[in-house]
């Protein structure tokens, strides 16, 4: 989906902007969808800037480090936010560790994304099916996955709902520049050497000069590192 907003203005403009077209589009309710990664905290600043009702929803896979609970009540508290959770349903949790044990996503990439689809991807689409829109904070920068995302798009595998990814073009100095001006909470596991963080057993410190991603589920190759929440089609 084209936008006018990505040519307007500073990076932190164009995000703005972009947030505001995406409500626009959207014409109904719109949540992120937050790790409580520093992009995710910078997209909550910036609506909150922008004056938009954006809601915020987490997922609750069941395998989160203790440092996200410790981010997500920090985040709560700046900016007086309430967080919907979402969590895995029990029984297909349950199945899964009674079939295949605590570590099959480490087997093969069809297990991996079959607990990923069961921890992450089902709670998604029940935390999407109320929404008009939802917001991310994904960069081209982050993976070669995630080259060739849009600033605005319908996101089909969700039926059809609006899809705003509003720091898409952000490098990490923007970012990094962006958290210390706001003073943003920051993850613990960010000043650790976690510039991607997921389920603790899927995610590593990165050493100097690697991928940003390249500590999201390591033993796999490069182009296999999304979970589905972001698939297309």
């Amino acid at each position: 989906m084209n936008s006018t907003a990505q040519k307007i203005g500073t990076p932190i403009q164009q995000a703005i902007g972009l947030l505001q077209e995406g409500f626009l589009r959207a014409n109904g309710r719109v949540a992120l969808a937050c790790s409580f990664s520093i992009e995710d905290v910078a997209v909550i600043d910036l609506a909150r800037q922008a004056k938009l009702p954006l809601e915020v929803f987490a997922i609750d896979t069941g395998r989160l480090p203790e440092e996200t609970y410790i981010a997500a009540e920090s985040v709560s508290q700046r900016f007086e936010l309430k967080i919907d959770w979402f969590f895995p349903r029990t029984e297909a949790v349950q199945q899964l560790e009674r079939d295949k044990g605590l570590f099959s996503f480490r087997e093969s990439l069809e297990n991996r994304h079959e607990c990923c689809a069961i921890r992450k991807v089902e709670p998604l689409r029940r935390a999407l099916a109320p929404l008009s829109g939802w917001v991310t904070g994904m960069r081209r920068a982050q993976a070669v996955t995630r080259a060739a995302i849009e600033p605005i798009e319908r996101d089909l595998a969700h039926g059809g709902i609006v899809k705003v990814n509003p720091l898409y073009n952000w490098g990490d100095a923007d970012l990094w520049d962006y958290a210390r001006q706001r003073r943003l909470p920051v993850h613990p596991l960010h000043r650790k050497g976690y510039p991607s963080i997921g389920c603790a057993p899927c995610t590593r410190a990165v050493a100097e000069g690697e991928d940003i991603r390249a500590g999201r589920w390591w033993w796999e190759n490069p182009e296999h590192k999304e979970c589905g929440l972001h698939r297309q089609g």
